[in-house]
């Protein structure tokens, strides 16, 4: 089956670019990573495989993000998530198995709570669950957070490419949406967690914090040992599939 392409118009006049493969349900949708974008090789995996196995599929760039209009320095979790539900409520029907990578399994997971009837299972890929709090926050040095403070914006190295810039207003906004060191996240649906043991970004421990804290107990939380952040090896992506298939 083709992938087709369009844009989904914003009520503020913004643009989300998104790319589906028409197929049998439930439909996956690709949530991607913070400054990460829908051409990835995780998420063109997934696109291959959907054509290939007859099933649906959805992956779209965030506001500020890849094809997406809006500049990347005003996109907060508050934005993305409005982003995720607008495609999951205008994009799809029915069931949906949510793949969220690094930042978007967080994403998936704030989707999930707010559309509980429409999820089927979630598929996590090092989720950074609360990352702008727990594990950015701590991390700025003291010239970032002295340019946080004068102009709202850090330029934040990036193992990826060029620095990228932090606001003031992500790491605020990011607080009111976290999920961990609380009561159980009341989601029991099939989790599966994928989660490399030399990932430099998501700690393991951080990635089964979450694991643990999720209500249900139908979660299986997978450890690649020598696995990376991005956890796009051949092998990596085999798994990725494979517990897309599981659940879904």
């Amino acid at each position: 089956m083709a992938e087709t392409s369009g844009f989904l118009a914003r009520p503020d006049g913004e643009r989300l670019a998104w790319r589906r493969v028409a197929g049998a349900g439930p439909t996956v949708v690709w949530l991607g990573g913070f400054k990460s974008d829908m051409a990835g090789t995780k998420a063109q995996a997934l696109a291959d495989w959907a054509r290939q196995a007859g099933r649906g599929y959805v992956r779209f760039d965030y506001f500020g993000h890849g094809e997406s209009s809006g500049a990347f320095v005003a996109g907060t979790i508050t934005r993305w998530r409005e982003d995720a539900l607008a495609v999951i409520d205008e994009l799809t029907r029915g069931q949906l198995v949510l793949v969220g990578s690094s930042m978007g399994g967080w994403i998936a997971c704030l989707a999930a709570l707010a559309r509980p009837e429409r999820i089927r299972a979630l598929v996590l890929v090092a989720p950074a669950a609360d990352f702008t709090e727990t594990l950015m926050a701590p991390e700025i040095p003291p010239e970032g957070r002295a340019a946080l403070a004068a102009n709202g914006v850090w330029l934040r190295p990036s193992e990826y490419g060029e620095p990228y810039p932090i606001s003031r207003a992500l790491l605020e906004d990011g607080a009111r949406w976290s999920i961990l060191g609380g009561e159980p996240i009341p989601l029991e649906i099939p989790v599966r967690i994928l989660q490399g043991g030399e990932d430099p970004d998501v700690p393991w421990r951080h990635a089964l914090e979450l694991a643990q804290t999720l209500k249900g107990d139908d979660v299986v939380f997978s450890l690649i040992k020598d696995g990376d952040h991005r956890l796009s090896r051949p092998h990596d992506l085999a798994r990725l599939i494979a517990a897309v298939e599981e659940v879904g």
